[in-house]
């Protein structure tokens, strides 16, 4: 599996620290994965579906718009 380095927001990352202390997750790792994966099924579900609505998430090189790094 590839490895990407992220950049999050502090509040994020305590949300996910927190996470994993509840047992929601097993680790850090798994959290992130997780809610990435989850973040992108609903991206897909409710983003546009016709391309005369916008750039597919393809098109934009990336979540927001960023090249190298991933907004939450």
């Amino acid at each position: 599996m590839p490895n990407v380095e992220i950049t999050v927001p502090e509040h994020l990352e305590m949300q996910i620290a927190q996470m994993v202390e509840k047992g929601e997750f097993l680790n850090r790792e798994e959290a992130i994965e997780d809610l990435l994966s989850t973040g992108i099924k609903a991206y897909k579900t409710s983003g546009p579906t016709d391309e005369e609505e916008g750039p597919s998430f393809e098109e934009e090189g990336g979540m927001m718009g960023h090249e190298d790094e991933y907004v939450f």
